[in-house]
């Protein structure tokens, strides 16, 4: 199916590894061209020479999305470089460390909510403003499972209360922004893995304590596929582990016209964990 994609004009927030590089390499492969938006410039290039082969044209700018004047100066960027925006990736966010909620420091909590929610804040307002000037434009928000089943926030409530903002937030703006030609979607990871451990940023949580605590990408892999117990995968009635490219073919979706009708949506990519 052509999701007529190429040469649109596309921001993805943290584009440097994990979902973000399976999101780059899909948009890419649509023939999309695609700003990755990422504090970890070096390992967002990694992802933009993955993608060298590919028909869509990626380019990486240093992005802190909590700041304001560096958002605005990205999407500028986009504007300047491949015209138009005309979607938007809010990918970017992440938890500080999960800890008991009596147990985690406010600094942590802050840092969660500076990302989670005005980094996407600032990202929509600033690539909305031309969207809703040219009545055009598609927003998918990538939230978590973490917002959506209670189990999936144990040690991370902050973060999860975050991802619960982002949904709420997106509803209403679809709602405002309906009329003026702009959809906004939600797409809710459950637990999805990286091919291989180097494809993730030193700021992923994966580095940061995810591996030492769940095991390495393969290791995991192997464990779902030989039906043994797995974190996660084996309370999934589909007991495979998922992946970036799962939540990047839902966010083709999503910003294709195959979904013109479609706004205010959200759908979790988590095997099946949380069915509303």
């Amino acid at each position: 199916m052509d999701l007529r994609l190429a040469g649109k004009s596309t921001i993805i927030t943290g584009g440097s590894g994990g979902i973000g590089r399976g999101l780059v390499l899909g948009f890419a492969e649509e023939g999309a061209n695609i700003v990755v938006a990422t504090r970890d410039a070096n390992k967002g290039q990694e992802v933009a020479d993955a993608a060298k082969d590919l028909p869509g044209e990626v380019i990486v700018v240093a992005t802190d999305v909590t700041q304001v004047d560096a958002v605005e100066a990205m999407t500028e960027t986009t504007e300047k470089t491949f015209g138009p925006i005309d979607v938007l990736v809010n990918n970017a966010g992440g938890v500080f460390y999960p800890r008991p909620f009596l147990e985690k420091a406010r600094e942590e909590a802050e840092w969660e909510v500076n990302l989670n929610i005005w980094g996407v804040y600032n990202c929509t307002r600033a690539a909305g403003r031309s969207m809703v000037a040219r009545n055009t434009g598609s927003i998918i928000n990538i939230t978590s499972n973490s917002a959506l089943a209670p189990e999936a926030a144990n040690q991370v409530a902050t973060y999860g209360g975050t991802k619960g903002f982002v949904m709420s937030f997106s509803k209403g703006l679809a709602y405002e922004w309906g009329p003026e030609g702009v959809r906004i979607n939600c797409v809710a990871p459950g637990w999805i893995v990286p091919h291989q451990a180097d494809h993730v940023g030193e700021g992923s949580f994966w580095k940061k304590y995810g591996y030492e605590v769940f095991g390495t990408p393969e290791s995991m892999a192997a464990a779902a596929e030989s039906g043994e117990a797995n974190f996660n995968v084996s309370a999934q009635p589909i007991r495979r582990i998922g992946r970036p490219e799962d939540i990047a073919d839902l966010t083709l979706f999503f910003a294709s016209d195959r979904s013109a009708h479609l706004t205010g949506q959200l759908v979790s990519v988590s095997g099946g964990s949380y069915m509303p």
